[in-house]
């Protein structure tokens, strides 16, 4: 069986991640990208970005995927959302050489990992945990449904 390392990611202030380096393992855990009072707007890309080098340098991957959200709470939300897919992308095709990396909706994370494409954090939480894992919160557990939802359909 074929592996490919991949590191799929839920987007936000806060970034769940999820990374298989090698055959049936995963690290995953979550990135605060949060502002801090006396930085600037553009600093939570930066720290992104950070991250992204600093886990590419310790295990390097061969494609991202993301949550792909089309509704957003509010404008803030849609704003930070926005921000970390255009670090993301640009990340990704500025690297050399360039990392492919692909959008999947959210529904289709959910019903692969509850059976049901509505299911809401708690239900998506259960299930990662049923599967063996122990996300400390939703961004990781999606990071971990969307990685296993992309190793199944290249295995």
């Amino acid at each position: 069986m074929t592996h490919i390392p991949l590191l799929a990611l839920d987007l936000g202030t806060v970034t769940g991640f999820a990374l298989s380096p090698d055959y049936g393992s995963v690290v995953s855990g979550t990135w605060n990208n949060k502002n801090s009072r006396f930085e600037g707007g553009g600093m939570r890309y930066l720290r992104f970005r950070g991250h992204l080098d600093e886990i590419y340098a310790a295990s390097p991957f061969s494609i991202v995927v993301f949550e792909e959200v089309r509704r957003h709470r509010g404008t803030d939300a849609a704003h930070v959302y926005g921000g970390m897919l255009a670090t993301l992308t640009a990340w990704c095709e500025g690297h050399d050489p360039n990392i492919p990396y692909e959008g999947v909706p959210v529904q289709a994370i959910k019903k692969y990992v509850t059976g049901r494409g509505n299911a809401d954090k708690g239900a998506v939480i259960a299930a990662v945990v049923a599967l063996g894992y122990k996300p400390a919160d939703d961004n990781e557990a999606d990071a971990i449904a969307l990685l296993l939802l992309k190793r199944s359909e290249v295995a």
